[in-house]
């Protein structure tokens, strides 16, 4: 296992972490975690070197932190950091931050929690935050010896992260990040911004969600692959262009079965930062554009068209609807539009003022795209 120090907090964490959020789970209920796999799973992890442990509050509904309180007996919590996140959408007062944390240091069985996040941030998330003093929490818990580090996971814009980033002493932060959403969110352009001020960098959906790691693949794509000569497989591609960040410090991923918690520890002992060769990395910038070849909008999310005068959110709207178009993950669309998306946010909010479109350097006809997304998801 390969370590590397973990930006101002000098803690050296695997480069690979353990996210106990897709577990193997009973008769395809997600509430039911398969401890008489999952544990053994994240216990081999831990002897081979894993010692990050990332949890939450609402990772299989609400089991995840009890289970992970489980593979820490027998002597494994000395050996892992536990992470896991305040659910920020449920705070109604500055009292219930704390009233969470205190279930979560319960759940857990632990004293003190090492990493702690704020779960889940953007623009309305992190009004709640604001609006109740979550700056004083922070500090409170981190005097009572309850976290050691604070950190924030986040899903909005590039600029909101710049802003978070700047206004808390934070130690550590969590972003998405692969190498089709390297301008997603905060994107590797803020990756490199919270590196550059001290803090350690977590990387989450690098395979975005089990898409880039599918080894059933269209003949070019595979074809592209195959042109290295050494046999990796997608995932592998997917996490070493990851590792080769210098700013990377832990990339979380989601095993759900021995087989993949074994090849992501292999890859996690050789894939150092810089390791890439140049052929190496054209390659994977030709399956990328493999992929950018099969999206349905051109967006480059960019945000020129952003603010939308009714609210709506354009650029993660198009993630969405390309989303599909590359993997065929319907439901994973259809969710991000009706779901994920508040009302206001949505395509049916448009009204049509055409002021986004003035403003795309793309020139995308963003209105018929949105009648599209509304046809596709919200109508069907």
């Amino acid at each position: 296992m390969l370590y590397r120090t973990f930006g101002k907090t000098g803690e050296k964490l695997s480069a690979l972490g353990f996210g106990a959020m897709r577990l193997p789970v009973i008769d395809g209920d997600t509430s039911k975690i398969d401890e008489e796999k999952a544990l053994p799973m994240i216990r081999r992890a831990i002897d081979r070197g894993v010692n990050y442990l990332d949890t939450a509050w609402p990772y299989h509904g609400g089991n995840s932190e009890a289970f992970c309180a489980r593979v820490m007996k027998d002597g494994y919590r000395e050996k892992i950091s536990i992470a896991t996140k305040l659910p920020t959408w449920l705070i109604k007062s500055p009292e219930d931050m704390d009233s969470y944390l205190d279930k979560q240091l319960e759940r857990l069985e632990v004293n003190q929690i090492d990493f702690y996040l704020l779960h889940t941030i953007n623009k309305a998330n992190w009004d709640i935050l604001v609006n109740n003093g979550y700056k004083s929490f922070l500090d409170r818990a981190k005097a009572s010896g309850k976290i050691r580090y604070a950190g924030f996971s986040y899903h909005d814009d590039i600029d909101l992260f710049k802003e978070i980033v700047d206004d808390y002493p934070w130690e550590f932060c969590q972003i998405q990040l692969n190498y089709l959403d390297e301008n997603y969110q905060a994107g590797t352009e803020g990756m490199r911004y919270a590196a550059e001020r001290g803090l350690g960098v977590i990387i989450m959906e690098p395979l975005r969600g089990g898409m880039l790691a599918r080894t059933e693949l269209p003949d070019e794509l595979q074809a592209i692959w195959d042109r290295s000569g050494t046999g990796r497989s997608p995932a592998d591609w997917a996490l070493r262009h990851l590792w080769n960040y210098p700013e990377v410090g832990v990339i979380l991923s989601g095993m759900s079965t021995m087989e993949q918690v074994e090849e992501n520890l292999n890859t996690a002992s050789e894939a150092a930062a810089d390791s890439l060769t140049p052929s190496e990395r054209e390659i994977i910038a030709d399956a990328k554009a493999f992929f950018h070849s099969r999206i349905r909008v051109d967006c480059t999310n960019c945000r020129y068209c952003m603010p939308c005068p009714q609210g709506v959110y354009i650029p993660e709207i198009f993630w969405a609807y390309n989303h599909e178009a590359l993997f065929g993950d319907y439901d994973k669309a259809k969710f991000w539009n009706t779901g994920f998306l508040k009302e206001h946010q949505r395509a049916s909010n448009c009204n049509s003022c055409g002021a986004c479109e003035k403003k795309c350097p793309q020139n995308i006809p963003i209105r018929k795209h949105l009648k599209d997304v509304v046809a596709r998801y919200e109508e069907s």
